[in-house]
């Protein structure tokens, strides 16, 4: 295509990543904080959340014509950063030049959540179980549905780029889609907070309501620490206490103070009579009974 037509030039990828390079660290030097997405195989995703994700872009087909690009772009590096929200996703793409994207995401309605909650209640024993996804087929089937699961759908998503491009998904919109699978590799927790819903709702809390039945109070829980134990009951938990409890006193008694004590010790001592010692005579004396011999 001619440059008249409103396209770029081609700019081969050696001379993109270079100028991606130079616009990455003028922007570090000023400040902003850049996330660039590194693939370290040709996998766009290796993790269950990550696949999951791409695998769900995929299946529409909306998409796709136009995620092949985007799977190209990706692959090269050209996703110089990404930056995950609530609600949004943020990209910076080179291409010809560098494109800025703006992704939309409509947040997860709370009528699906509570559905998936429901789904999932009793099934999932971890947050970490959760974020690793180490969760059974049943759990799978319901987080990944197509209508009812945690991944937006086409009409739930509005794309921007800055790019001459008029179709809504350009390649450059498509690389920061998959930039978003990739990065749900090393952060997970990032999907559940682009849709606004909190993934301890979605933890296991069928031993803690045994174990409150049992007792009739919450007790320690495999799995989960004290902070989290709080949460599921909305309490705060106090450690135990290793002083010695004092013991009641009976009705009508009052504790004696140490003067009044003593006083009842010495009472309670019975008392021992001792016999006066007899004097001795002192020398060259004689006794009145030694005088009376005498005579």
């Amino acid at each position: 295509m001619s440059w008249n037509f409103g396209w770029r030039p081609y700019v081969p990828v050696a001379q993109r990543r270079a100028n991606a390079a130079r616009q990455v660290a003028k922007m570090a030097k000023g400040g902003k904080t850049v996330s660039p997405v590194n693939l370290k195989s040709r996998a766009i995703a290796t993790t269950f959340w990550g696949k999951a994700w791409c695998d769900n872009l995929e299946a529409y087909s909306d998409f796709a014509n136009r995620l092949p690009r985007g799977r190209t772009y990706i692959r090269n590096g050209s996703v110089v950063d990404l930056q995950i929200a609530e609600g949004k996703v943020t990209a910076i793409v080179s291409g010809s030049e560098l494109y800025r994207i703006t992704i939309q995401i409509k947040p997860l309605a709370p009528d699906i959540w509570k559905c998936i909650k429901t789904e999932c209640a009793g099934k999932i024993d971890s947050l970490i179980e959760l974020l690793q996804g180490r969760l059974s087929e049943g759990v799978m089937r319901v987080v990944t549905n197509q209508k009812n699961g945690l991944f937006p759908s086409p009409s739930q998503i509005d794309l921007d780029c800055s790019c001459p491009d008029w179709a809504d998904m350009c390649k450059h919109v498509a690389a920061a889609l998959y930039g978003v699978g990739a990065r749900l590799d090393e952060a997970p927790h990032l999907l559940f907070q682009l849709r606004g819903v909190n993934p301890e709702e979605l933890v296991s809390a069928v031993s803690v309501a045994e174990a409150t039945q049992q007792t009739g109070a919450p007790t320690s829980v495999p799995g989960l620490s004290d902070a989290e134990l709080g949460d599921v009951f909305g309490i705060e938990l106090a450690s135990p206490s290793t002083a010695t409890p004092a013991l009641p006193q009976k009705r009508g008694t009052v504790k004696p103070t140490p003067r009044a004590a003593k006083k009842v010790q010495a009472k309670a001592k019975p008392k021992t009579r001792t016999k006066p010692a007899k004097k001795r005579p002192a020398p060259g004396k004689k006794s009145k009974s030694a005088s009376r011999l005498a005579q």
